[in-house]
Formats: C-alpha cells, structure tokens, sequence
C-alpha cells in the first residue's frame, strides 16, 4: 500500500480521499480550512459535503499545505480549476521538481484558456502529470457503486501507476496516454450539461435532448481536434461517458444548474442554490473567450454563454440553434484520417 494525499475537501476530492483509504493507502485529506479538516478527524464525516457519508476511520485531514505535502509522494488535486494555478504556485515549494501529481478536477482556465496540464507544465515543468476524469459522480463513488474512469499521461508508466492505486472493488481506472483528450472531454461536457439542464425545463421531448447531446459531442470533437486529440478517446469515458451521466443525471451540478437558470433564477441565485462549484459556468466563459483565437465554431456553447451572462431567453437560444445554416454533420476538418473511405 502507498501513501496518498488529496487536496481539496470539495465532494470529489473527500469521495476519491475515502476509496484511496479504504484500499489500504496510508491518505491524507487537505482542507483549505482548519475547521474542516478538525470536522472531519473528530466526527469522521466531512462537514460541508457528503455529510451523510461516514468517512473511512484511517482518513487523515489536515490543513497545513507544507504538512500534506510531506505526508506522501503521490498527489491527487482536486482543486476548481479556476484556483488550480494559485494552488500550484502555494504547493510548488513543498513538492519535488518531478512531483507525482494526478488532476481530477474538469475544466480550462479562464484568463489564459489553458487546460490543466499546460498550467502544470507552466508552473511544475517537470512534474510527472496524470489527469483522471469520466462518468464518476461523488455521490455514487462514496456509496461504492460501480464506477469506470480513464486516467491519461504523456509520461511513461505514470497513468499505469495511478491506475493500480485507485481501481479495486467496484472502482476501474484504465490508461491513456491522450492527455487533450481526457481533458477536453471531462471540460466542455460541462458546458452541454448546463443546456441540457435548460432545455429539460421547456418540455422539449427526448428527441431534443439527444439530438443536443449529440451535436455537443460533435462541439467535444471539433475543440479536441485542435488539439490532436485521439477520436476514440472522445467517444469513450471521458468523452460520450462523461457526457451521458451530466445531462441526463439530476446527480451532476451543471444539469441543475441549467435547470436552475430555465426556471427563471439569475446565474448567481442558481450558483448559490447549488451550494457547490458547477465548472460549466466557468468554462463556458474560458471557451467563448479562447475558442475564436483557435478558429472553432462552437454555437451550442455560444448559446449557453449567452443565456448566462447575457441575459438571453432560453427559447430564443433554442429557436436559434433550429434556425441555423444547414450543414454537413461533420465538417472536413473534424476528419482525422480518411483512409478506407
């Protein structure tokens, strides 16, 4: 068994910190406040999220970043995305140079549009970086339900390694050295979640619904494509996976979110309904902002971005993407290899 820390006591980061202990690791928990982390030492429960799940006995919390860091050489980040860089930046001085670390968190940077392993490659250039994403709601995972993830990295052997320490039970993990890929799915999904959430709200029929799941997959697609990411990757876990369990489970943050916003409550009341961080909210933003300098159409996106933060009608949104210019479903540069055709 080995010793791991996790960092960030949010719903993701206390469920992986519970399975990681009850496989045997010796796993430490880093909450951002003390009061937490004592929460959760005395009464084995985690105060602000999951609270009705009884924690793992062996599970250690603490606060102190430097005492995390040096209570393994394995080291899981489920901070938000958006407070990812500043936590590299605290966290760097207390790690080695090539510091084990393995993302969980989905999303892209807002100022900077960067996935996850490029703010890492930025700030921990020679880091041993893993992502692991997929269908994987916290509440399931802590309750022990069967759950299968994919963890990628561009390093040899280190997504394999992870692999070991996290699967057993009714927990897979399988390998991939597609890093844009896992990221990019675990990301915009996100974002076609929270219309997912709007349009559940307007008795759309389910046609509606797979029809919009489909062309955000094809969104998914087009983004990855940019970045050389593999095509079975995007149509695997953390790709169409990842994709069916947030728009059509009322688990996930960002469908509730959109459900939220299509039953009239402004961004910030949704957001504070929810009472935890849906990323589609961010990323949304991060793509809108990034996607053009990139040369990416993106109207489901677009569409979303504008019925958050531009005040737009739901059923305007909706009336729009019907009326667009008919088009090919797949436009040539979605194509990666034409051989056999």
């Amino acid at each position: 068994m080995e010793k791991i820390t996790v960092y960030g006591a949010g719903s993701w980061g206390t469920a992986l910190a519970d399975l990681l202990a009850r496989k045997g690791h010796e796993t430490t928990l880093w909450c951002r406040r003390e009061g937490q982390a004592r929460a959760i030492n005395t009464l084995g429960r985690n105060p602000d999220y999951l609270k009705n799940s009884a924690l793992c006995p062996s599970l250690t919390a603490v606060s102190s970043l430097e005492e995390a860091a040096e209570a393994s050489d394995n080291h899981v980040s489920a901070v938000p995305t958006q407070s990812v860089r500043h936590f590299f930046e605290t966290a760097a001085p207390f790690w080695p140079n090539d510091v084990r670390i393995c993302n969980v968190a989905k999303g892209i940077e807002i100022s900077s549009g960067q996935r996850i392993s490029q703010i890492a490659a930025d700030i921990l250039p020679h880091s041993r970086f893993s992502v692991l994403s997929g269908p994987s709601h916290a509440e399931e995972v802590i309750e022990g339900k069967p759950t299968a993830v994919v963890i990628a990295s561009s390093v040899p052997g280190e997504a394999e390694i992870w692999q070991e320490l996290f699967s057993g039970g009714r927990f897979r993990a399988y390998s991939s050295n597609d890093v844009p890929g896992v990221e990019i799915g675990g990301a915009v999904k996100n974002v076609i979640a929270i219309a997912a959430g709007i349009a559940s709200t307007r008795d759309l029929g389910f046609n509606a619904l797979a029809a919009l799941a489909c062309r955000g997959l094809a969104e998914v697609m087009k983004l990855g494509s940019k970045y050389g990411a593999h095509p079975l990757t995007l149509a695997g876990l953390a790709g169409v996976g990842d994709l069916m369990v947030t728009c059509f489970s009322t688990l996930s943050r960002n469908y509730r979110l959109g459900r939220a916003i299509g039953e009239g409550k402004s961004l910030n009341e949704a957001m504070a309904s929810l009472g935890q961080v849906a990323e589609g909210a961010f990323t949304v933003e991060a793509l809108v902002r990034h996607s053009r300098e990139l040369g990416v159409e993106l109207p489901l996106t677009e569409a979303v971005y504008s019925v958050l933060y531009e005040g737009r009608n739901p059923e305007i949104m909706i009336e729009s993407l019907f009326g667009r210019e008919l088009k090919a479903e797949l436009p040539p540069e979605m194509y990666w290899s034409k051989e056999g055709q």
